[in-house]
């Protein structure tokens, strides 16, 4: 499945977001941050397929959670009180949005930001496969 974005097709859209000044003990618990991410991946109308998060020492997490729509994932930085995300969907179903506003109303950072890359943009594929670029 594609999406429209006024004229143009993509395959796929990518939220990348920051929070910042995040004070909330799951940013070193891995569970904590498995489950946190796997209700956003629900919150977002995603299907789960795995799940897979690790943790460091002496701190920070990094995890994935894998959908049928692409995948969620995370890292963190507790001694920074910071989290990166990044959420890719491909198709019409999904809401990464709504995953990003999950993620804030749980890690409640003082302030946070969110960038949209459009991802496989048909025409340009196209164009390649026909070696017209």
């Amino acid at each position: 499945m594609s999406f429209y974005k006024g004229e143009e097709i993509f395959l796929g859209k990518q939220l990348l977001g920051e929070l910042y000044s995040c004070d909330h003990g799951a940013l070193n618990d891995p569970q904590k941050m498995k489950e946190i991410m796997e209700a956003a991946a629900i919150t977002a109308n995603t299907t789960i397929v795995q799940s897979v998060f690790h943790h460091f020492s002496p701190h920070g997490v990094s995890g994935v959670v894998v959908i049928q729509e692409s995948h969620f994932a995370v890292h963190t930085w507790p001694e920074h009180n910071f989290v990166s995300v990044d959420f890719y969907t491909c198709g019409d179903t999904a809401f990464p949005e709504k995953a990003m506003e999950y993620l804030v109303h749980v890690l409640a950072p003082n302030s946070y930001e969110l960038k949209e890359v459009n991802r496989g943009d048909l025409k340009k594929i196209d164009q390649f496969a026909k070696k017209e670029i």
